[in-house]
């Protein structure tokens, strides 16, 4: 009921907060339709989180036809807030070429930087394979075992991933 009156005058965390009772079912009969229109209503207002999660349903279909270009916009427009799942989200899209983007390593790794500065974890596994040369189209960005092997012991770390951490050890032989 609270969310309903705040997503009702206007206020943007309110209205997320109600888009994801409908689009979770949560105190309301599930509803993607109504989810997402209360999410675009939050997102046209640069909330972040709604931004990320008009991606994600552009992305997935709910609520709306499945749009890999509307995805993207969305997703960037959070990365752009400094999102660091967006952030993450948009260098997978690089890296591999999809979600309508072209495969482009450099800004793969631009993105993925941005969100390893802030801690995401497996932001750090993407860029320390594509600095290994691992993933990605490999001779379009220069290999840095180095800066792989410290990037990959960092999320090691984080994750408390022995596969990650042994990733980082091979890096650095």
């Amino acid at each position: 009921r609270l969310y309903r009156l705040a997503a009702e005058q206007g206020d943007a965390t309110g209205q997320l907060d109600y888009a994801l009772c409908f689009v979770h079912g949560n105190g309301v009969k599930q509803d993607d339709g109504l989810g997402v229109h209360w999410l675009r209503l939050a997102a046209d207002q640069n909330h972040v989180l709604a931004q990320y999660h008009m991606g994600n349903v552009h992305f997935l279909g709910r609520g709306v036809p499945r749009d890999d270009r509307e995805a993207t916009r969305w997703c960037r427009l959070a990365a752009e807030q400094g999102h660091a799942v967006s952030q993450y989200n948009l260098g997978v899209n690089f890296c591999s070429g999809s979600a309508g983007l072209p495969q482009d390593d450099r800004e793969a790794a631009r993105w993925w930087r941005l969100a390893v500065e802030q801690g995401l974890a497996v932001a750090q596994v993407g860029l320390g394979k594509l600095l290994l040369g691992d993933i990605g189209a490999v001779s379009t960005l220069p290999t840095a075992p180095g800066e792989a092997a410290r990037i990959l012991a960092q999320a090691a770390q984080q994750m408390g991933d022995e596969e990650v951490r042994l990733e980082a050890l091979a890096a650095l032989s």
